[in-house]
């Protein structure tokens, strides 16, 4: 009577070459790749206390960070882009009456259950070198945006 385990390995052994020698040109694929899901319902952007805002005209993006006057060029998308005003408490008392030209970009884009968030935010001034020396302290690029709890 042969053992179990003299019938088991050389089987084990078998079906693990025969698959390997199945297909000798590598894995084959058919179909199309896989399509970025497109967002289902609002998209929104969260300010820094949590307020979900659609297309806002103006937004505190950090304690440090406003922006204002906004115009969007595009929404909803991978990316949001608008153009409008920057200010913050660096810039005080010129920010107040003449914020400066920028541009501002949201990315990082999250699907929610029935909306969306933008995650991330760049604001790039339409002149850096006009900005005062206390703006060198603050952070424009890769802002963190909070997503609110549903």
């Amino acid at each position: 009577m042969l053992s179990p385990l003299r019938v088991t390995v050389p089987l084990a052994v078998a079906l693990v070459l025969g698959g390997c020698a199945a297909e000798p040109r590598g894995l084959h694929v058919e179909g199309s790749a896989l399509q970025p899901s497109r967002v289902a319902g609002p998209v929104y952007i969260a300010d820094a206390a949590g307020v979900a805002l659609q297309q806002p005209t103006s937004a505190q993006l950090t304690e440090y960070v406003v922006v204002s006057q906004l115009s969007w060029r595009d929404w909803g998308g991978p990316t949001a882009r608008a153009t409008g005003k920057l200010g913050g408490p660096w810039c005080s008392p010129k920010c107040s009456d003449d914020p400066y030209d920028a541009t501002l970009t949201l990315s990082g884009l999250e699907q929610q259950e029935r909306m969306a968030y933008y995650r991330r935010a760049t604001v790039e001034p339409k002149k850096p070198e006009d900005l005062p020396a206390a703006a060198v302290n603050v952070q424009f690029q890769g802002i963190r945006l909070s997503i609110p709890d549903i």
